[in-house]
């Protein structure tokens, strides 16, 4: 195979998963769009009442709970006085003292019962939605009456019975569900800014 034919099959490659992608986003937001903005509204609604968020996930969902943390800290694209998030995933001693004294299972459950309070919000993200760090930290805000958010992959897993709301991306590939992740986290600080700091 000459080095024209590498490249051409591997277009064929970029443009078949940029296809695969572009479909799945689509249909999510065709069928799910009105949820993202709902959710909005709830985030809006909790900061408003000076409730904070609070976002958990592993590996690439936690680089994605520590980038939305970072966008409500910081500013989206309007400059507005900074929201109240924290990623559960970046204290690395608070993680690995929990880790090694009771498990990695308990590494988020244990930062919710420390820090969450009835109101605030937790935002965990799973694309298979079994993560059973997750899992536990939903079932942690939970019983201390938070409200609870999940995004996930297609099912929902474990967290779907434990998510006050719970958007489910209908895909099994986890690279494409994490996209569709990061755009929702996204117009949920862009919907939120407006809500809270728009004039009218």
């Amino acid at each position: 195979m000459n080095n024209d034919d590498v490249l051409r099959r591997d277009f064929e490659r970029l443009e078949t998963y940029v296809a695969e992608g572009d479909a799945l986003r689509e249909a999510f937001f065709s069928a799910q769009g009105e949820e993202v903005v709902r959710l909005a509204h709830v985030l809006a609604g909790a900061l408003a009442r000076g409730g904070k968020i609070l976002l958990c996930g592993n590996g690439g969902s936690a680089a994605d709970a520590q980038h939305l943390a970072a966008e409500f800290v910081n500013r989206f694209l309007i400059d507005r006085r900074p929201l109240p998030a924290l990623a559960l995933t970046t204290d690395t001693s608070i993680l690995t003292a929990v880790g090694n004294d009771f498990g990695f299972d308990l590494v988020f459950a244990k930062q919710v019962q420390a820090l969450g309070r009835e109101g605030d919000v937790l935002l965990g993200l799973s694309t298979s939605g079994n993560s059973p760090n997750v899992v536990a930290a939903l079932e942690a805000g939970r019983a201390l009456g938070m409200i609870t958010i999940g995004l996930t992959g297609e099912g929902g897993g474990a967290m779907r019975g434990l998510c006050d709301y719970l958007l489910a991306v209908p895909s099994r590939r986890t690279p494409l569900i994490q996209e569709i992740h990061i755009t929702v986290g996204h117009l949920l600080c862009l919907v939120t800014d407006e809500i809270l700091f728009g004039e009218g």
